[in-house]
C-alpha cells in the first residue's frame, strides 16, 4: 500500500498496524473502523495537495537576493529539476530566463497573506512554438500539488498574467483539483473584464481579464493595447500580487487592474514561467499585506 505523500506515511503506518490487528477488535468496532479508514484514504489525494506551514511576512522577504537563485528550484516540462540548456540564470543582479523550455522557478517555501513585488523587462524574440507570438510569462502564486502537476509544466495554481497586451490578467491553472475564484466583471463576446460595479462572476478554469485588455487583441510579437499599463520591450515594470486572505489583488505599475475574491487555495508557493519568452526580474520580494499601498 503506498502512500501519495511523505507527509502522511506515518498515518499511513498506523493504519497498518491497525488492519494486522484487527482481529482483537469485536466486528462491529472492526467494520465501523474500516469504514472511517476507507474515507480517510479517499481524501488521501486532497490531504497530499494541502500546503504545509505556509510563512506570512511580518517584515520584507526579499525572495531574490541579486546574486543566486538560492531560495529556488527548477522545474522544466523535459528536464524536470535539472536544468542543462541554463533556461534560468543570473545575469547583472537579474534573473534571467531564456524561455527556451517550458517550466518555472519555484521557491522552497510556501506562503500566505503577502503583498509580493515583482520588477520585471521583455528581453528579445520568442522561441519555438511562441516564435512571432505575444511575448508570454506569468507569476504563478499560491502554487500547490505536485510539480508539473498542469500539462507537465507548471502548479496548480493562481495565474498573475504577464505577457504582452494582457498583463494583469488572472489565468486559473488547474492540476490534480481546480483552483476557484470569484469577481465583478463585465461581460464582452465571452470574456470575464474586471470591473468593479460588475457582477460576480464566480471560474474555476480560464481568466479573468484586466479591466483595459483589448477586446481585439491578438496573438502577435508586440501586441498593445490602446489601454495598456504595461511598458513597452526593455523598460522595467513593477507588477504586484496582494494576498489577502482569500483575496487576491493585481497591480501594474501603481494602477489596481484586477481583483479575485474567494480565492481558492489561498496559500502556496511562489513560481516564475518560463514560456518561450526572454524576460528579466530584477526584484522579487515580499512586504506584510499591511504595508500595502
Amino acid at each position: 500500500m503506498a502512500c501519495p505523500a511523505a507527509n502522511i506515511r506515518a498515518l499511513c503506518g498506523v493504519i497498518v498496524v491497525f488492519v494486522r490487528r484487527q482481529s482483537d477488535l469485536p466486528a462491529f468496532v472492526y467494520d465501523v473502523s474500516m469504514r472511517s479508514i476507507v474515507v480517510l484514504f479517499l481524501a488521501l489525494p486532497l490531504l497530499a495537495q494541502t500546503p504545509g506551514t505556509a510563512i506570512t511576512p511580518k517584515k520584507k522577504i526579499a525572495l531574490f537576493n541579486g546574486k543566486n537563485l538560492d531560495g529556488w528550484y527548477t522545474w522544466l516540462q523535459e528536464n524536470k529539476y535539472q536544468d542543462p540548456k541554463h533556461v534560468f540564470t543570473v545575469e547583472d543582479r537579474a534573473i534571467r530566463v531564456s524561455g527556451e523550455e517550458w517550466g518555472g522557478l519555484t521557491t522552497k517555501n510556501i506562503y500566505r497573506d503577502y503583498h509580493l513585488i515583482v520588477e520585471w523587462k521583455w528581453g528579445g524574440p520568442n522561441h519555438g512554438k511562441r516564435e512571432g507570438r505575444a511575448r508570454d510569462s506569468g507569476i504563478l502564486v499560491h502554487g500547490v500539488g505536485e510539480d508539473g502537476a498542469h500539462d507537465g509544466i507548471w502548479l496548480q495554481s493562481t495565474e498573475s498574467q504577464v505577457i504582452e497586451g494582457g498583463t494583469g490578467d488572472f489565468i486559473l491553472v488547474n492540476g490534480r483539483e481546480r483552483p476557484t475564484m470569484t469577481a465583478k466583471v463585465r461581460e464582452f463576446n465571452g470574456q470575464f473584464y474586471w470591473d468593479e460595479n460588475g457582477t460576480p462572476k464566480t471560474l474555476e478554469r480560464g481568466r479573468f481579464d484586466w479591466f483595459g485588455r483589448d477586446p481585439n487583441w491578438k496573438d502577435q510579437l508586440g501586441y498593445r493595447g490602446p489601454k495598456d499599463i504595461e511598458k513597452p520591450v526593455g523598460e522595467w515594470n513593477r507588477q504586484e500580487v496582494v494576498a489577502d486572505r482569500d483575496t487576491l489583488t493585481n497591480i501594474v505599475n501603481g494602477v489596481v487592474v484586477n481583483k479575485g475574491y474567494r480565492v481558492y487555495p489561498t496559500a502556496g508557493k511562489i513560481q516564475l514561467q518560463s514560456e518561450g519568452a526572454e524576460i528579466y526580474y530584477r526584484r522579487v520580494e515580499m512586504i506584510p499585506v499591511e504595508n500595502a499601498k
